[in-house]
């Protein structure tokens, strides 16, 4: 076998869809007891979007897939690796990469799905990192997408106002070294997390039932304090340690691009880095939280608005049920 020469992978192509419904905070007050300045102040949440019944996570994945390859000037039949990181896959199997591979037209791909909540897209980014650099895959393309409304209470004042659905996408391919690329990543786990955010029932250890649906054992649970305070300290952190082992100073920043969970979280790390508002894109305020879809589409918000440019340093960075955490450091190389 002839020996693969390490090379570097980069972001060449960014994509995103959201539902046209729009969920506001004033249509809440009319489901639960809440208020819109309730929601604003605790979470920065001022509306966000939810597909209409039935809609698949595959419909808006293969959407943003569809706007990514064609940022990066990829043709679907020449894409090589599909990775989709979702909590709300179409179905437990076949994985929803494999519908998203027949919609767009990958008929040359292979690929999976992969499960880490709210992290799903910063592991899916590392992944596919990994294969491009090693020179296994060339054409690579990472899809976060979710149904969130398909998996949340709507009685449940202190979780159904947090989530929204939508997609983002990012094509990753080999990039000239001096162009910049993704320079690295850190990535961690604690299993203890796993008591505060999760989803009781439809898997092996609790499949689903009459008893598990009447019993609301299919949605998001969530104690929202224990996962507040994980969250402020992992993402600060590791935002920080990834700036630092790279030798770069806070100010070195172009962008910070965090999950998009809670405003209050969002603010812990940009203080714990010293940014200034301008450093940081957020966007929870119009779409909450979508899980793996919020950092690749809050980086396309972010583009679109021409807050990033070639060599600028980039900083992505994520907290999700688990727990899981990571982050990951760009230089720009799109124009």
């Amino acid at each position: 076998m002839a020996q693969r020469t390490l090379q570097r992978a980069g972001l060449t192509g960014l994509g995103m869809s959201f539902p046209e419904r729009v969920l506001t905070n004033a249509d809440f007050e009319k489901m639960v007891d809440t208020n819109d300045a309730w929601i604003v102040e605790r979470t920065g949440i001022r509306e966000r979007r939810v597909v209409e019944k039935g809609t698949p996570a595959s419909h808006h994945g293969a959407l943003a897939a569809r706007d990514a390859l064609a940022h990066a000037g990829i043709d679907p039949a020449d894409l090589d690796l599909l990775l989709v990181p979702t909590v709300t896959p179409d179905m437990t199997f076949p994985a929803t990469a494999c519908v998203i591979q027949k919609l767009i037209g990958a008929d040359h791909a292979w690929g999976f799905d992969i499960e880490a909540a709210c992290s799903g897209f910063i592991y899916a980014l590392e992944t596919a990192r990994a294969y491009v650099e090693s020179g296994l895959v060339r054409n690579a393309l990472v899809v976060g997408t979710e149904i969130m409304s398909m998996i949340t209470d709507y009685t449940d004042r202190n979780t159904c106002i947090l989530f929204g659905d939508g997609a983002g996408a990012v094509a990753v391919q080999p990039v000239d070294p001096a162009d910049g690329g993704i320079i690295d990543a850190v990535n961690h786990m604690d299993g203890m997390g796993i008591q505060f955010l999760h989803q009781k029932a439809g898997g092996s250890r609790m499949p689903p039932s009459a008893e598990t649906v009447a019993n609301k054992l299919h949605y998001v649970y969530q104690e929202g304090r224990e996962v507040y305070k994980h969250a402020v300290r992992g993402m600060a952190n590791v935002a920080l340690e990834i700036v630092e082992r790279n030798n770069l100073d806070p100010s070195d920043v172009k962008l910070l691009v965090p999950h998009q969970a809670n405003i209050r979280i969002i603010e812990a790390a940009q203080k714990r880095l010293g940014l200034a508002d301008e450093q940081v894109s957020i966007t929870i305020d119009r779409y909450g939280n979508t899980t793996s879809a919020s950092i690749p589409s809050a980086l396309k918000v972010a583009y679109d608005a021409g807050r990033v440019k070639r060599g600028d340093h980039v900083v992505l960075v994520s907290f999700g049920a688990g727990f899981t955490w990571g982050a990951s450091l760009i230089r720009w190389c799109i124009d």
